[in-house]
């Protein structure tokens, strides 16, 4: 019994302490099987010019990051999802949640006054699970277009192959 309150205790601290995307990206990005990238600020303007509808989307650009979790077990896609939900939990709104047994997708964000200025896409299935983390300043409607039934997927895929393409793109200027 004093065996699984103490995993009780130290899931909920885990849970608890994690209650932002940067600690959640942080709590991960060195696990096995994750793959993530926090996009520098030269590389900024090239997740810009993937395309213009992905342009309009995402806007200006801050902070982006994203992490990918592959082949997860169901106890960890399971702590995965309740961590994002803990980090959505608390000063985000839901523009699209859906919760189904083999998915689970979210789109949420922080708005100040009429501008989208935190954006959370987390997408789970039983092979993969991403989370991305945007901050600027956004147009609202186009993210919530994301929130259609293929949106999270294009805007991902889109985001992944323009990245593996530019990841070797220097920008050292010097002859």
């Amino acid at each position: 019994m004093r065996r699984i309150s103490i995993c009780f205790s130290l899931c909920f601290l885990m849970i608890s302490c994690g209650s932002s995307f940067k600690s959640f990206y942080n709590n991960h990005k060195s696990d096995l099987g994750a793959t993530s990238f926090q996009v520098p600020k030269f590389m900024k303007a090239v997740v810009g010019s993937i395309s213009p509808e992905i342009n309009q989307a995402i806007g200006n650009i801050s902070d982006f990051k994203f992490i990918k979790f592959e082949n997860a077990n169901s106890f960890k896609r399971q702590t995965l999802i309740n961590e994002m939900n803990a980090v959505t939990k608390h000063k985000y709104v839901d523009v699209f949640r859906k919760n189904e047994a083999d998915r689970t997708q979210v789109i949420s964000v922080k708005e100040k006054d009429i501008v989208v200025t935190d954006v959370i896409i987390f997408s789970s299935t039983e092979k993969v699970t991403t989370a991305y983390y945007l901050q600027g300043h956004f147009d609202a409607g186009k993210i919530r277009s994301l929130a259609n039934e293929d949106g999270i997927d294009t805007f991902t895929n889109t985001l992944i192959k323009s990245y593996d393409s530019n990841k070797g793109t220097s920008t050292n200027q010097e002859n």
